[in-house]
């Protein structure tokens, strides 16, 4: 479990009760370098074993969330004797497994935008369950523009938003504004800065007073029966549900509901 403020070269990382906060500290551009996403990935995996960890926030310090990959550091390794095919593969596999980790996590993941979000960064937001953006922050997946198609940015970001418009912003590398993520489904509200950490917190706090166990096999749920026909999708969402109405915490917020007070989660 972490401490309640942990302070790397490159992460952040904050535990108020049931809520980690992991602010990326990459400045200026908060690239996700291999480090960076490595260190990510150890806070992600020690939070699936933390039982008392039932949100996750990712947030960043500056004027950018993340501009997406450290171009330089990958460029650097052109010089290797495989003209850097080898980092590069390293690179993908750790941005691809972070990625999924967030998706597959059993913890529900916020991302918290106040600034830029660019390819992998955009994929970022894109990968989390929920996402909050300030009004000033843009989003865009503009890899095309140095001869770079951001295709694994494309996994995330046309299984968040409708098709068309993500091929938009891939062909183009043309950015979006907050108001337009928003019609997109990119994020699930905008609000003025100085109201943006408060209003996650917010939403942050009332998931996590949720039944942690009906959280935990709900997003399950919900990943698993996606891209099932019809009645896969039912058989999925059926065996869900009986799997939570057998959960203890079924049984007691049932049993509060009924007898009007307040569920007492035992995570069971």
């Amino acid at each position: 479990m972490a401490s309640p403020r942990t302070v790397t070269q490159l992460l952040k990382i904050d535990r108020n009760g049931a809520i980690l906060r992991l602010t990326l500290n990459n400045p200026p551009a908060n690239a996700l370098s291999v480090e960076l996403m490595a260190a990510l990935q150890a806070q992600l995996d020690a939070a699936r074993d933390d039982d008392d960890v039932r949100v996750i926030v990712i947030a960043a310090t500056g004027k950018l969330f993340s501009a997406g990959h450290d171009l330089k550091q990958m460029t650097s390794h052109r010089i290797d004797a495989d003209k850097g095919e080898a980092f590069f593969e390293q690179t993908f596999a750790l941005c691809s497994r972070l990625m999924r980790s967030i998706v597959e996590h059993p913890t529900p993941v916020i991302a918290e935008v106040d600034g830029l979000a660019t390819a992998a960064g955009c994929q970022l937001v894109a990968s989390c369950d929920l996402a909050f953006a300030s009004d000033r922050a843009r989003f865009g997946v503009n890899g095309i523009d140095v001869g770079l198609f951001c295709s694994t940015p494309a996994v995330a970001l046309t299984r968040s938003i409708a098709p068309k418009r993500a091929m938009a912003m891939l062909l183009t590398g043309e950015m979006i504004d907050a108001a337009t993520a928003l019609e997109f489904g990119l994020v699930n509200r905008v609000v003025p800065s100085e109201a943006l950490t408060e209003t996650v917190n917010a939403a942050a706090r009332t998931i996590a007073a949720k039944s942690p166990l009906a959280v935990k096999l709900g997003k399950r749920a919900v990943r698993e029966q996606s891209g099932l026909n019809l009645a896969e999708a039912y058989g999925c969402a059926s065996r869900a549900m009986v799997e939570n109405m057998l959960a203890v915490d079924a049984e007691e917020g049932i049993s509060a509901f009924i007898e009007k007070r307040k569920p007492s989660w035992m995570g069971q």
